[in-house]
């Protein structure tokens, strides 16, 4: 294989709400944490242990923006993306940072409530997403 990829792929929940940054009238970026989980038996204690992985999400632009209006915390979402790492200097002190800018994104919680869309973003509650089924209807025209 002649090239190199960098992709990305997590199914996490939300560890705060959207964080927007404007530049201008067009463009702007916005952050978030998303945490994944794995839980495991300890084969010697019986204990269940549950590892978390916090990541550092950016989005830009439209997808920021519907991410700003529909995402709150504690949400499920699947992403996809890049890693970037950046490093700055902060007080003499060099940070550094590993991101995952997203460029594609499905939300899967499922807001049931709609009629409390009026309510401040903190009261509302995630839930999961529940497969529905359809029934066909009883009079219709098909022939079989």
């Amino acid at each position: 294989m002649a090239g190199t990829i960098n992709k990305v792929i997590l199914i996490g929940n939300l560890g705060d709400d959207v964080k927007m940054h404007y530049f201008d009238d067009q463009n702007c970026v916005g952050r978030f944490p998303i945490a994944t989980s794995e839980s495991y038996t300890n084969k010697q204690t019986g204990e269940k242990i549950t590892n978390t992985d916090w990541h550092n999400i950016v989005v830009r632009n439209g997808l920021a923006k519907v991410c700003e209006k529909y995402l709150t915390k504690g949400d499920k979402i699947y992403v996809e993306g890049k890693l970037k790492n950046r490093q700055w200097e902060q007080d003499g002190v060099k940070r550094y940072s590993t991101e995952v800018q997203v460029n594609e994104m499905t939300m899967l919680s499922n807001k049931r409530n709609t009629e409390n869309q009026n309510t401040p973003k903190q009261n509302q509650q995630p839930t999961s997403v529940q497969p529905t089924s359809i029934a066909p209807e009883e009079n219709d025209d098909l022939p079989f």
